[in-house]
């Protein structure tokens, strides 16, 4: 995803029109400020739905208690969240990867593919685990591991969906961080296990 111009003008366009709502000057000051190591206007990855941005901070009362969420909004699926401030870590929101953890990535993606035992039931079990982790090693282990090559295309119609899954959530973080399109992304990834494939023939 381009987050250097059509995505990130999408997320700004988001935030310009949930702060032309009503707010009092309070909710506008903490949403300036650091809650929890995040703040408004943050780009952050969510394990379960990938690149988003904080647009707000807002308070809520819930059963009489007054709690505090993020408000993240996610572009790609029109989707907007509402993640208790003080529960965002251990739910696994976090800033996107640094370069180095990219590159351990594009690494893991150039190894050969682990041959996997086990009835499928429990290994789709694994798989899905490990994309919905939001750790992108490990999704990387599973793009790598179900990758198949379009000289070689079988492939379960579940195996397609999983692998459908880590590359969304891969390609995603990798075009933020890299500065390049989704489509640009998937190529250079889908390229790194091909060259593998290519050497192990």
């Amino acid at each position: 995803m381009n987050f250097d111009n059509r995505s990130t003008s999408n997320y700004s366009n988001h935030t310009h029109s949930a702060s032309a709502n009503p707010v009092d000057e309070t909710t506008e000051s903490q949403s300036a400020e650091m809650r929890f190591g995040f703040k408004a206007t943050d780009l952050i990855v969510y394990p379960a739905h990938g690149v988003g941005q904080i647009v707000a901070i807002e308070e809520q009362t819930v059963a009489g208690a007054c709690l505090e969420f993020f408000v993240v909004y996610f572009v790609k699926s029109k989707m907007t969240l509402r993640v208790p401030t003080r529960k965002a870590a251990s739910a696994g929101m976090r800033k996107p990867s640094d370069p180095a953890a990219i590159q351990q990535m594009r690494r893991i993606l150039g190894q050969a593919p682990h041959k996997a035992r086990g009835n499928w039931s429990r290994l789709a079990q694994e798989y899905e685990s490990k994309i919905n982790s939001g750790n992108i090693v490990a999704i990387a282990e599973v793009m790598r591991d179900l990758y198949r090559p379009a000289v070689n295309p079988e492939q379960s119609y579940s195996e397609r969906q999983l692998y459908a899954a880590a590359v969304d959530r891969l390609s995603g973080e990798v075009a933020l961080v890299s500065g390049m399109t989704e489509a640009e992304a998937v190529r250079e990834l889908e390229s790194l296990m091909l060259a593998e494939v290519r050497r192990s023939a």
